[in-house]
């Protein structure tokens, strides 16, 4: 069960899809690099554009903050109540 979770909506995704996951890579293996236990575990498709697992709850804020600072776009980042889980949204 993922510890994170990065939803990736909007047109912009379906025109520049392998950039937002280049990016996605990118910033899941600076975080893998000082934080060996914190791991992408997988990128998959959805009808509104790409969904982002994680195994820890940083990675998808770093994910989410990388996505806003190069292409812009709207995130919010929600907690699950045990603080042990995070849903962040990034739409442009």
């Amino acid at each position: 069960m993922p510890a994170g979770i990065v939803t990736v909506e909007g047109e912009f995704v379906r025109e520049h899809r392998d950039e937002l996951i280049g990016t996605i890579r990118n910033e899941a293996e600076r975080e893998r690099l000082a934080h060996p236990m914190n791991r992408l575990m997988g990128v998959a498709d959805t009808p509104e554009g790409l969904r982002v697992t994680t195994t820890d709850i940083h990675s998808p804020q770093r994910i989410g903050e990388a996505l806003r600072s190069a292409y812009h776009g709207d995130l919010s980042v929600r907690y699950g109540e045990d603080e042990y889980t995070v849903q962040v949204t990034w739409r442009r």
